[in-house]
C-alpha cells in the first residue's frame, strides 16, 4: 500500500511539474495573426459614440507567449477605447499580455463620443492598434467615418411618409435643394468646408443653379444621386491642383459614401447624376465621378440645332460604373480632356442620336467581359416614340479609344436617317478577328470621310497606347506610346488634363506622354 501511494505521489508530482512547464510564458518572438487587417467602425454621430467592434488575435505557434505591449498609436489623444482579453482601458498601454500556444483572444473596440471634434478637417478618423515592440511590432488599422458633414435627405412627414420627386408619371425617393434651409443654409452652393452626404435623389429646382466649388466632396448613399430639373443648371467649378502630393486637391469629387479602401474601385455604389430633359448650360470642370451605376446621364435637352451644349465637360474623369460611364440620349455634349474608364456596358454611350464633340479625350474599358465597349454610337431606342433620332454629329478628335476586348468601338445605325460621325487623328482598338465587320461600311477605316489619320490597334502589340495602369485608372500614356506625337495640332490649343502645356510633338488623349519611372 505504501509503495502504491509513493507511485501516486510521484505521478502527481510529475503531472504538476508538467503543467507548470506548459504555462510558462516566453517573451513574444513569433508573429501574431488577426481576423482582419483593418477594423472599420460605422459612421458615428457627433456627440454619440459607436457600436462595439471585435478583433480576434491568434497565437498560431506552439509557444505560450507574452505580448510586451498592446496600445493605441495615438496614445492618450486617441478617441478609440478598447478592451483586451477582458481588461478595460481607454488609452492606457496593456503590458505583458499572455497568450497560450494555439490560442486566441478578443479585443473589443469602440469610438468615444467626442471623435468628430478631433478631426474637423475631414470626416475620416483613423488610428492603429500596435502589438509588440521593436522588430516584432505589428499593427491593425482603425477607421471611422465621422458624421461631421452636411447631410441632405428627404423630409419625413408627420404621417410617416417621406418627401418624393416626380419623374414623369412616377415618383422617386428624393427632395429639392433649398437655398434657405434652416440647417444647412444655402443648399445650392456646395463648398469644400465639409463633405456632403446625399440620401435619396437631391434635385436642383427649375430655374435654379447648383454651384459646386473647387475641392468639394460629394458622397452618395446607395440608390441615391443628383438630378437637374427642367430649366435648371449645375456648374461644377473644380480647379487644377497645386499640391504635388495630392493631384485631386482642388478637383470636385462625386462618389459613394463608403470610404474603406476595399470600395475604392467598386462600381454600382450609388445611382447617377442625371441632367434631365430641359436642363441647360450645365458645366463640369476639373471633377471626378466614380463608382456609380451611370456616372453622368444626359437625356435630350436643349435641342439638336442649339449651338449651346446641354453640358460642357473640361478635365472630367469618370471611373468604375456598373452600367455606363457617360450615357447620353439625344444629348448635346462638348468634351475636352475627358477620361472614362471601366464600365459594365460602355465607357461612353452616345445613343438615340444627338450631337457630340470630344477632343483630346481617353476612353478605355477593361471590364472583364466580352461585350463591353469604350465608345458606342447609335440612333435608336426600341419602342421609343419616335424610335429613331438623327445623329447630327459625333466628332472625335485626338482621342484614344482602347480597352481589354478586341473591339472597343461599336457603331449601330438603323434606318436611313441622318447619321454623321468623324474620327480625326484617333487611336482605335479594333481587331476584326472573325471578319464580322469586313464589309460593313461603318468601319471602313480607309474612308477619309469618316476616319482621318487614325491608328487602328489590331492587338496589344500594334498601336498600344501604353497606359501607366488602366486597372487603377491611371491612363497617362508612356514615352513609348503609339499615341505620342500623333495629334492634330489645329485642335491642341489647350493644356492637358493635368494643366500641363501641350508641346510638340503633340500627343493623343487627355494626357501628355511621360517617361515612367522604373519600380
Amino acid at each position: 500500500m505504501r509503495q502504491f501511494l509513493l507511485v501516486i505521489i510521484s505521478f502527481v508530482s510529475i503531472f504538476l511539474t508538467s503543467c507548470r512547464n506548459d504555462f510558462e510564458f516566453e517573451n513574444q518572438t513569433v508573429g501574431l495573426e488577426f481576423s482582419k487587417d483593418t477594423v472599420y467602425l460605422d459612421t458615428v454621430f457627433t456627440n454619440i459614440g459607436s457600436s462595439t467592434y471585435t478583433l480576434k488575435v491568434y497565437n498560431r505557434s506552439n509557444k505560450n507567449i507574452k505580448i510586451p505591449q498592446i496600445r493605441l498609436a495615438r496614445g492618450l489623444e486617441s478617441k478609440y477605447r478598447m478592451t483586451v482579453d477582458g481588461m478595460v482601458g481607454n488609452n492606457r498601454i496593456f503590458e505583458n499580455v499572455e497568450m497560450l500556444a494555439k490560442d486566441s483572444m478578443y479585443i473589443f473596440i469602440e469610438v468615444t463620443a467626442d471623435v468628430a471634434a478631433a478631426n474637423p478637417s475631414d470626416f475620416l478618423y483613423t488610428d492603429q492598434i500596435l502589438f509588440g515592440q521593436g522588430n516584432l511590432e505589428q499593427k491593425v488599422e482603425l477607421v471611422t467615418l465621422i458624421q461631421d458633414a452636411y447631410f441632405l435627405y428627404p423630409q419625413r412627414f408627420d404621417d410617416g411618409t417621406t418627401e418624393t420627386l416626380p419623374i414623369g408619371e412616377e415618383e422617386i425617393f428624393g427632395f429639392y435643394l433649398d437655398e434657405n434651409d434652416p440647417t444647412n443654409g444655402n443648399e445650392l452652393i456646395w463648398n469644400a468646408s465639409k463633405p456632403y452626404v446625399i440620401y435619396g435623389y437631391a434635385a436642383v429646382p427649375p430655374n435654379k443653379t447648383l454651384t459646386v466649388n473647387a475641392g468639394a466632396r460629394i458622397h452618395f448613399h446607395a440608390e441615391s444621386g443628383l438630378l437637374v430639373a427642367n430649366n435648371a443648371s449645375i456648374k461644377v467649378n473644380g480647379m487644377p491642383s497645386t499640391n504635388p502630393n495630392d493631384p485631386f486637391e482642388n478637383n470636385v469629387i462625386f462618389q459613394g459614401d463608403r470610404l474603406e479602401p476595399f470600395y475604392k474601385n467598386i462600381p454600382g455604389q450609388w445611382g447617377t447624376i442625371w441632367l434631365t430633359q430641359g436642363s441647360k448650360e450645365n458645366e463640369f470642370t476639373n471633377c471626378i465621378i466614380k463608382n456609380g451605376i451611370v456616372g453622368l446621364l444626359v437625356t435630350g435637352n436643349t435641342g439638336l440645332n442649339n449651338s449651346t451644349p446641354d453640358v460642357t465637360l473640361r478635365n472630367v474623369q469618370i471611373y468604375d460604373h456598373s452600367n455606363v460611364g457617360l450615357l447620353a440620349r439625344t444629348g448635346v455634349i462638348k468634351g475636352e480632356n475627358v477620361v472614362i474608364n471601366t464600365a459594365g456596358q460602355a465607357a461612353l454611350a452616345c445613343s438615340y442620336g444627338g450631337k457630340y464633340n470630344f477632343n483630346h479625350s481617353t476612353f478605355n474599358n477593361n471590364w472583364p467581359s466580352s461585350r463591353q465597349f469604350s465608345v458606342l454610337l447609335n440612333n435608336y431606342i426600341v419602342n421609343a416614340v419616335p424610335e429613331e433620332q438623327p445623329m447630327v454629329e459625333a466628332t472625335f478628335t485626338n482621342c484614344i479609344i482602347y480597352g481589354s476586348n478586341q473591339i472597343q468601338m461599336f457603331i449601330d445605325k438603323r434606318g436611313n436617317g441622318q447619321f454623321n460621325y468623324k474620327f480625326d487623328h484617333c487611336l482605335i482598338k479594333f481587331n476584326n478577328i472573325n471578319n464580322i465587320y469586313t464589309n460593313n461600311p461603318l468601319y471602313d477605316f480607309t474612308n477619309e470621310s469618316f476616319y482621318t489619320n487614325c491608328l487602328i490597334a489590331t492587338n496589344s502589340l500594334v498601336n498600344n497606347p501604353k497606359f501607366l495602369n488602366a486597372n487603377q485608372n491611371q491612363l497617362i500614356i508612356g514615352d513609348d506610346s503609339a499615341a505620342k506625337g500623333r495629334a492634330n495640332a489645329i485642335f491642341s490649343t489647350f493644356p492637358d488634363i493635368l494643366n500641363n502645356p501641350r508641346n510638340p510633338p503633340l500627343d493623343l488623349g487627355a494626357y501628355n506622354s511621360t517617361l515612367f519611372e522604373e519600380d
